[in-house]
C-alpha cells in the first residue's frame, strides 16, 4: 500500500501566503527550477538554471525548506542528502523562502568549484563579448575575483578591465584620488616599471616598495591611483597580480594613457 505525505508549504519571504509565480515577477526571481511555459499563453518564465545556479546548490537549498537535519550543517552532497534525510524531521508549518539565502547557497557551490570548472564556463561568455582567450587566461582571472561572485554572469563584471584596457574613469575616484602631484608621479611610475626585467606579481612588489619608499610617497596614494589607472574605478583584486597578468607592456601603457587623459 503506498504511503502519502504532505511536505510544508513554502511561504513568501514577507508577508503571508505561500510562493507564486506572481509575487516571484512581482519581486523579481524565479520560482520554477527550470524555464516554463504557460500552455496556454505561450508566455515563458525563467528558472532558477537560466538565471545561474548550480543545480546541486538548488536542490541543497531546497531540501532545507521545511526540513531539519537536525545540526548547523548547511551544505549538503546529494549522498549526504540521501543519508540524512527523514520524513521525522519534516516540519508541519510553511517554509518561508529566502532569495538571498538562495544566492548564498551558489556562492557556497561557486567558490568550491575549481578555477579550471569556472574557466571553461566563462570562456562561452568571453566569447560573445568577442573576446577570444586562452583557458589558463580564464582560470587564472576566476581564481582572483571568484570570492566576490555568486554566479558565472558576474565574473565579468569584476574582471572585465583584465581583458581590456578601461575607455573611461569613475569621475568620484578620479575627483577623490587624481590629486595635482599624481599625474607626475604615475609619470615616473610608468618608468620605473619599464626598467623591471622578470615581470612576476612577487617580482614587481619588492622593488615598487622599494621605489615609492624612497621617493617619500604615501604608499595608500599611489595604490590607489595606480588601480584607478589599471581598472577605471577603485575595485579589483591585488594590485600587482592584475600587472602580472596583463603584461608588462600593458601595465605601462595604461599608465600612461590615465596620464595623457583624465582631466584633460
Amino acid at each position: 500500500m503506498p504511503r502519502f505525505t504532505h511536505l510544508p508549504l513554502i511561504l513568501k519571504p514577507i508577508g503571508k501566503g505561500k510562493l507564486s509565480k506572481r509575487y516571484g515577477d512581482k519581486m523579481g526571481f524565479p520560482v520554477f527550477p527550470l524555464l516554463w511555459k504557460d500552455p496556454e499563453t505561450g508566455e515563458p518564465s525563467r528558472g532558477y538554471r537560466e538565471d545561474g545556479f548550480f543545480s546541486d546548490a538548488f536542490i541543497n537549498m531546497l531540501a532545507l525548506l521545511g526540513w531539519n537535519p537536525g545540526t548547523e550543517q548547511e551544505i549538503f552532497s546529494m549522498k549526504e542528502l540521501c543519508e540524512v534525510f527523514s520524513l521525522e524531521r519534516v516540519g508541519k508549518s510553511g517554509a518561508r523562502f529566502d532569495p538571498e539565502k538562495t544566492k548564498w547557497f551558489n556562492h557556497q557551490y561557486f567558490i568550491k568549484k575549481s578555477d579550471r570548472e569556472l574557466g571553461e564556463l566563462l570562456l562561452p561568455l568571453l566569447k560573445e563579448k568577442g573576446i577570444i582567450t586562452e583557458l589558463s587566461k580564464a582560470t587564472r582571472v576566476c581564481g582572483m575575483v571568484k570570492e566576490r561572485c555568486n554566479f558565472v554572469s558576474e565574473i565579468w563584471d569584476q574582471s572585465y578591465f583584465l581583458f581590456q584596457a578601461p575607455t573611461s574613469y569613475d569621475d568620484k575616484i578620479v575627483s577623490k584620488r587624481w590629486k595635482d602631484d599624481v599625474p607626475a608621479i604615475m609619470g615616473e611610475i610608468a618608468g620605473f616599471f619599464e626598467t623591471i626585467e622578470q615581470w612576476n606579481a612577487p617580482a614587481i612588489k619588492e622593488p615598487f616598495s622599494a621605489f615609492v619608499t624612497a621617493k617619500g610617497w604615501n604608499f595608500g596614494t599611489v595604490m590607489n591611483s595606480m588601480r584607478l589607472c589599471l581598472v577605471g574605478s577603485s575595485f579589483g583584486p591585488n594590485i600587482f597580480e592584475i600587472c602580472d597578468l596583463i603584461g608588462q607592456t600593458e601595465t605601462t601603457s595604461r599608465i600612461r594613457k590615465a596620464v595623457a587623459t583624465i582631466n584633460y
